[in-house]
């Protein structure tokens, strides 16, 4: 290969390569992912035929995981995590816990060393936020609330992960072997050198990113230039990696991670996400395919057995642990299983963690090339165990009261109070769900005076209602029982402030079932759909646009109405 062309026939050939086996992988109903990977691995050094440029294909990868990381800050919500903070910050800490206890056993009774076995151990620990998603949107779940709370576990899990990648540089000398009280000492100096600079760097992001990023976007998308909007975001991201590893010697993962952060906070940043979805989607692919090509293929002929084991730990260890830890914490049956199945595969982390553990001699390379295998398989296998999870639940139900006494938990919140006063139960407004819409309905309710009932699928916003001394019942408002729970009987007026057109329909049925006087008001987004609902369920239906539409229109009439006529100018 001629140096001066090796780059091109290095990207050609990932990206080529990835297109057809990740077509094929989406033909077989399997994740592209896995077509990504099995590129790599043809084009890799432990296959025969073409061979691509290991160290470019290396490089390419670190721009794809700054790019990866950039687009996991970019979504990541503070507010978000914090509306399943107690089941998913606990259950996320723990599960991650046993996992790398299950895998570094493993690792120790193959005689591998301490390093080693942990690194190992915590690269199975963790699921692919990337592959998660994409089932969610497969089954429609990403905004039920037990997408919300897998969605919240693997953005723990993330945060997790960050931490590991600044400390495990620092920690690698004492994981390596070294012993004695001066090596304690300067591995204490390390630590403490390296967590002062990731607050420096974090501090400078939160306090100067927050302020000069967003100036920097408004002024370039002054221009009006799309290119050099998408380069601006492209740029900062990757520049605020580099400088980030240079400047304060964190990786460039964190940096780009925080560079997503700060623009998060941009009024700019769902079209930033838009915009630069394109090229970290590309780079993204040759990051798997890079990875791939690190994988041997010989291992699943070697060591067919310890290959068996790490997907059993990934498959079944971690997601038992998972299951049992939702159940412990007082969730019904079908959140533990989704919550089970989101976390039985491993991912993009996995692989930045075993590169790392490789560069710094703590993982051996057939340790890479079995995490490699094992995400292969779990991949393929996780639309598969999702699709499983329904059918298991039938099953399990009709053969085992433990089940359905876990199906149908006791859950105080899923109905109202004894000591609920009598007028939120009598010609009561009952309103379904309490994010940004339903918040501003129900404050506006109450300083009018209005009974109001409050259903919402998220515990952590009914537990706050209550506290405010406000009734409200945890649950999915298209199941019966839990508008039962609301008096809908007794309502006058169903609020659905939620956009979930299919639930929607069932909410609608329930409450003309019981109460065929009920008033009903929905809130869409999708004027097709809007208009079915008005005619089949007899609803009254605002459309998000056409709502603005109208207030925009009135603010402007009435501006144009309170301005004086103003004389013709003179020489007209």
């Amino acid at each position: 290969m001629h140096h001066e062309l090796a780059l091109i026939n290095t990207i050609a050939a990932a990206l080529g390569l990835a297109l057809v086996l990740g077509f094929v992988a989406a033909r077989l109903r399997l994740p592209a992912l896995v077509g990504y990977l099995a590129a790599g691995i043809v084009i890799g050094p432990f296959t025969p035929g073409f061979v691509a440029d290991a160290a470019l294909a290396a490089q390419l990868a670190e721009i794809g995981v700054m790019l990866l990381m950039f687009g996991v800050g970019l979504h990541f919500s503070l507010d978000d995590l914090l509306q399943v903070k107690r089941v998913a910050v606990p259950g996320a800490v723990v599960q991650m816990a046993a996992a790398t206890a299950m895998g570094a056993a493993m690792a120790s009774a193959w005689g591998w060393d301490l390093g080693a076995a942990l690194v190992f151990g915590i690269s199975l620990s963790v699921a692919s936020t990337v592959v998660l998603l994409k089932a969610l949107e497969a089954k429609g779940a990403v905004d039920t609330v037990n997408g919300r709370i897998a969605v919240g576990w693997l953005v723990v899990e993330d945060l997790a992960m960050v931490l590991v990648l600044v400390l495990l540089p620092a920690l690698a000398p004492m994981l390596r072997g070294g012993g004695g009280a001066g090596i304690d000492a300067e591995l204490w100096l390390t630590l403490a050198r390296t967590l002062l600079a990731v607050a420096a760097f974090v501090a400078l992001m939160l306090v100067l990113g927050r302020r000069l990023f967003p100036w920097l976007l408004w002024q370039v998308a002054r221009t009006g230039s799309r290119e050099l909007f998408t380069l601006c975001v492209v740029a900062a991201a990757v520049t605020i990696a580099f400088g980030s590893a240079r400047l304060f010697g964190v990786s460039f993962a964190l940096g780009a991670f925080f560079a997503g952060m700060v623009l998060r906070e941009s009024e700019f940043s769902h079209r930033a996400a838009e915009e630069s979805l394109p090229l970290r989607d590309a780079f993204a692919v040759l990051f798997f395919v890079s990875v791939g090509m690190l994988f041997d293929p010989r291992v699943m002929v070697e060591r067919p057995l310890q290959v068996l084991a790490v997907v059993a730990v990934i498959v079944v260890g971690k997601s038992l642990a998972a299951g049992a830890l939702v159940l412990l914490l007082r969730y019904p049956l079908n959140t533990a299983l989704t919550v089970s199945a989101s976390l039985a595969q491993i991912g993009e982390f996995s692989f930045i963690l075993a590169a790392l553990g490789v560069s710094l001699q703590l993982l051996p390379p057939e340790g890479q090339s079995l995490i490699v295998a094992g995400a292969l398989i779990s991949i393929a296998l996780n639309p598969l165990t999702f699709s499983c999870t329904s059918p298991f639940e039938r099953w399990i139900l009709a053969r085992s009261a433990l089940a359905r006494r876990l199906a149908q938990r006791d859950d105080p919140l899923a109905e109202l109070p004894a000591h609920t006063e009598a007028r939120y139960l009598a010609r009561q407004v009952v309103l379904v769900g309490h994010g940004r819409v339903g918040r501003r309905i129900a404050l506006a309710l109450r300083e009018a005076g209005t009974a109001c009932v409050v259903v919402d699928a998220n515990r952590e916003r009914v537990e706050e209602l209550r506290a405010q001394g406000l009734p409200a019942v945890s649950g999915d408002a298209a199941e019966p029982a839990v508008l039962i729970q609301a008096h809908i009987a007794q309502a006058a007026l169903l609020l659905i402030a939620v956009p979930d057109a299919l639930g929607v329909r069932r909410m609608i049925e329930t409450a003309r079932t019981l109460n065929p006087q009920v008033q009903v008001a929905v809130r869409s987004h999708n004027a097709d759909e809007a208009n079915r609902l008005a005619a089949e369920g007899g609803a009254r239906v605002f459309l998000g646009e056409e709502e603005l539409a109208q207030s925009m229109l009135r603010h402007a009439l009435a501006t144009m109405q309170a301005i004086p006529t103003m004389t013709r100018p003179r020489g007209g």
